[in-house]
């Protein structure tokens, strides 16, 4: 019979290519994980790894072993933590993956009230600005910005961030000031890359009219807070988002474009693993984010209308 601590010593072991950091992460002697091993080998009868002197690499049954123990622990973790959570109040690890400039302007405003709230959950949050594989990466709730490609991740919406059109005085003093969204053409921007390639575009809409602009990228980066210093410091105009602005549009440091013409807000979602029972805790962070997020306040304040 397999010894599911000797799954999860293969586990860590396959993701770091080494029996020693896979001790020193799991608080084990090398010699207990060679040993967790060797008995997993004899268990299915196969081969793991290959050793050599410089490296641990997967055989063919490893990489097989790999690729199914992952979800297997994930839903193992999760089972457990659901079953604990039965018990009463929510409890346990709870894992939370975010964008950067979320998790910075954001959840470090709320996260002190709900650890507060619920004294036994204790919170790893993984700040990034790459989409995590919520299974392999054992996320159990992810707050992702923008359009959801089609998974099989469950989703419900938080909210949405305003968004506006803005460039430093001293660009728009080098560059001159655009006035409609045609005059955006030649333009410096400062935008997120695209992964295959080619040009952001950018949409406008003023009442019934519909403008469409492709940007021209002097800078290309993978990170908001990034984009807005960026702009702020005069590398370019950029799209913000409008709570970040605030108060440079009223210290002068940061100048409103196109103030008439609108751009679509960014929707925010939290996502979890499908055909997964949710423990408490998710739960509970769950409905304390839905509690916390005002309509027009703080992340999702917008500026007002011209007329």
């Amino acid at each position: 019979m397999i010894d599911l601590n000797d799954l999860r010593v293969f586990e860590k072991v396959a993701a770091t290519s080494s029996f020693s950091v896979a001790g020193r992460t799991l608080g084990l002697p090398k010699s207990t994980v060679s040993r967790n091993i060797a008995r997993l080998e004899q268990v299915l009868g196969v081969r793991l790894f290959q050793r050599t002197t410089r490296a641990v690499i997967l055989t063919a049954a490893g990489e097989a072993l790999q690729a199914r123990c992952i979800e297997l622990m994930s839903r193992v973790d999760e089972t457990i933590a659901y079953v604990e959570s039965l018990a009463g109040e929510p409890r346990g690890l709870l894992r939370i993956s975010a964008g950067i400039g979320f998790g910075i302007n954001v959840l470090s405003r709320h996260l002190p009230e709900f650890l507060a709230r619920f004294p036994n959950i204790d919170v790893s949050l993984d700040l990034t600005s790459r989409d995590l594989d919520l299974i392999a990466d054992r996320v159990d709730v992810a707050i992702r910005m923008g359009p959801l490609p089609d998974s099989a991740l469950v989703s419900t919406r938080l909210g949405s961030v305003p968004r506006c059109l803005a460039a430093s005085p001293d660009y728009l003093h080098r560059r001159g000031t655009p006035l409609t969204p045609a005059d955006l053409a030649g333009h410096e921007c400062v935008e997120m890359p695209r992964g295959d390639g080619r040009t952001r575009t950018w949409h406008f809409q003023r009442g019934d009219e519909r403008a469409t602009v492709d940007v021209r990228n002097r800078v290309s980066v993978n990170d908001a807070l990034t984009i807005h210093q960026l702009v702020r410091n005069g590398a370019g105009m950029g799209v913000l988002s409008t709570y970040l602005c605030l108060d440079d549009f009223a210290q002068g440091h940061l100048v409103r474009l196109l103030a008439d013409w609108a751009i679509a807000p960014v929707e925010v979602n939290l996502l979890f693993p499908s055909k997964r029972e949710l423990s408490a805790a998710v739960r509970a962070f769950v409905n304390f984010m839905r509690e916390v997020t005002v309509p027009n306040g703080h992340w999702q304040s917008g500026l007002p209308e011209v007329d």
